[in-house]
């Protein structure tokens, strides 16, 4: 799907050269793109190895093996829409950011109620807080956008992205682009759509690995902190409060409190969104994949910390 959705581009075909790091896949992948690469031969496409199967290394790879004058990164969870690379481009050579990107349209990852919930969820500010490139927003300079675009020589400047880094690689990458004065550039027009993760398991092992590597990359960069990024404190709250509660009556006020403001908020989200778009899974679905990012997150950040 993604490499069919090139085609719905306005950018010249033959002025692209798509490159595909895989990561040593046991499917079927290869297979398929080597029957589209046949059926479509007027489109540059080539695959280069990712060993090491984690994405900054394949970035760098495909980056190394590219010939062209701007990259445009894309991942295999994402669909540019029409006009993707065009308005990329456009954006660059106006002068607008060093690196450019746009707003996800978040899909459900199946036709499940967990699916559903979980791509309200993920667009929603109680869940993934002030996010421009998933909540929207006028066109405005950001601290990261997903995927983006950018002139080859940025390479030159601040280096290739960081391996050791197993999530957040985009995020490190961006923070060394404004660190160097550069400017990172989001534009509501420049759309793709992703595709969520489709059950609450899946989605906490993601939010737990987006948690665990954050907090590495925090302690590298501590400025780059932003409140949506609070739920460690969130999370390690709850036993802290429960704890103190044993001795202290405020303490168990306080637990109370909390808890009773937090559920709200999520049953509140959770009713709107079920008005909203009419399911009336996501009532408890919604309140459930946020409660799931929120805690996956935070107790991912918490163990890292632990584990130094």
């Amino acid at each position: 799907m993604l490499l069919a959705s090139i085609f719905e581009q306005t950018y010249p075909l033959d002025k692209m050269e798509v490159i595909i790091a895989d990561g040593l896949s046991t499917d079927n992948t290869l297979q398929e793109i080597k029957s589209f690469t046949e059926a479509h031969p007027n489109l540059s496409v080539s695959v280069v190895d990712n060993p090491q199967r984690i994405i900054p290394a394949g970035l760098n790879q495909a980056i190394t093996a590219a010939k062209g004058e701007i990259i445009v990164r894309l991942d295999a969870h994402s669909m540019p829409a029409k006009g993707y690379v065009q308005k990329c481009v456009e954006a660059l050579e106006a002068g607008l950011g060093d690196n450019v990107g746009g707003l996800w349209e978040i899909q459900a990852g199946g036709e499940a109620w967990q699916a559903r919930a979980i791509a309200c969820a993920a667009a929603h500010p109680l869940g993934v807080g002030d996010a421009r490139y998933r909540v929207g927003g006028q066109a405005q300079e950001v601290d990261t956008v997903p995927f983006g675009a950018f002139e080859r020589n940025l390479i030159d400047r601040v280096g290739l992205f960081d391996e050791t880094l197993l999530t957040n690689e985009d995020y490190e990458f961006n923070n060394r682009i404004r660190k160097s004065g550069g400017v990172i550039w989001f534009d509501p027009a420049i759309r793709s759509k992703y595709v969520a993760r489709d059950t609450i398991a899946s989605l906490a092992r993601q939010y737990w690995r987006y948690g665990f590597w954050k907090s590495r990359m925090l302690r590298r960069f501590p400025g780059t902190f932003r409140w949506r990024q609070l739920p460690p404190v969130f999370v390690i709250s709850f036993p802290l409060l429960a704890i103190l509660g044993i001795w202290f009556w405020w303490a168990r006020w306080l637990l109370i409190l909390e808890i009773v403001v937090y559920t709200t908020a999520l049953l509140f989200v959770g009713v709107q969104q079920a008005v909203k778009r009419r399911d009336i899974a996501l009532f408890i679905g919604v309140p459930l994949a946020i409660a799931t990012m929120h805690f996956s997150w935070g107790t991912g950040f918490i163990w890292s910390m632990i584990r130094n």
